[in-house]
């Protein structure tokens, strides 16, 4: 049976350098993760205080045996933000585009089209190969069914389901941090750097309903999808991929492999994920064809 590969995905939050450095080192050196993106995707305004450990992490998670991916931003603002990922594009190490005006720097080149970017049907993805295209994350609310049809119609390329982590679900033009603390987003002030997983947000009645993160909106509960390898192959997913969170991601990527490799069941590996300090309630919806917020009726 072919291996099915982990993937790390970008951190969405806005993390000190010094806990980057810390958390990838970690990474390089203690996870069972094939693949590891790096890079700020969801605030351009965050990227001077990121930019300069880049170096020293990518040489470290190389130096590691980890495939290192540069993610961009998925709503690039301004021309500085702009300029940043053609540079990023023209880099000679994979890329995750995450906003198709990437596209004509990247045009020919390798890329991953990241979940951002609307990719629903066949021809969509076809569009993205023949430009270069060689993995694609589809948005989180596609079920497992839906991409593996997109998967057997384009086997020339590698699918990716977004497995583990609060699920990415839109971006403003406006910062919900900043306006919480009564600023505008040109002097957010980083607020957002208070809250390393998200901002949980309530409903009027109590329920917990979704997280803010900064102009980005997440889901409250994190994604815990846990399936088969064969059930995977079977549809043409080779890739599964793990948003990191403040919980220890080295258990994260351990449970993941297990369960890959059949040394773990899906229950046994929901039940360890569960025991973890998450931010939310365990959900497993849209990989199944379900609301994303649907619970798993056994842990």
């Amino acid at each position: 049976m072919a291996r099915i590969a982990l993937t790390l995905g970008p951190v969405f939050f806005h993390w000190p350098a010094d806990r980057l450095a810390n958390f990838y080192r970690r990474i390089a050196d203690e996870a069972a993760i094939d693949r590891v993106h790096i890079g700020e995707v969801v605030c351009g305004k965050r990227m001077p205080f990121s930019d300069p450990v880049w170096p020293e992490i990518i040489e470290r998670l190389e130096r590691g045996g980890k495939e290192v991916v540069l993610s961009t931003l998925a709503a690039p603002a301004t021309v500085r933000e702009r300029k940043a990922v053609e540079e990023l594009c023209s880099d000679g190490r994979l890329v995750e585009i995450n906003d198709i005006t990437a596209l004509p720097t990247r045009f020919g080149q390798p890329f991953v089209a990241g979940p951002f970017v609307n990719v629903y049907n066949e021809a969509s993805a076809q569009f993205l190969i023949r430009r270069g295209a060689r993995t694609i994350c589809p948005p989180v609310e596609l079920s497992l069914a839906v991409t593996g049809t997109m998967a057997r119609a384009c086997p020339e390329v590698e699918f990716e389901l977004f497995a583990f982590g609060r699920l990415p679900l839109a971006l403003s033009g406006r910062c919900y941090h900043a306006r919480l603390h009564g600023l505008h987003k040109d002097s957010c002030q980083f607020t957002c750097e208070e809250n390393p997983d998200g901002l949980s947000v309530d409903t009027l009645d109590g329920q917990e309903f979704l997280a803010v993160n900064g102009v980005q909106t997440l889901s409250h509960q994190v994604q815990a999808f846990c399936p088969e390898s064969a059930d995977l192959l079977a549809c043409g997913v080779t890739r599964l991929r793990l948003s990191p969170q403040t919980v220890d991601m080295v258990i994260v990527a351990q449970t993941y492999r297990a369960l890959l490799d059949g040394a773990e069941t899906p229950t046994g590996a929901r039940f360890i994920l569960s025991c973890l300090d998450l931010p939310g309630a365990l959900a497993v919806g849209f990989p199944h064809g379900r609301p994303g917020c649907h619970v798993p009726d056994t842990i």
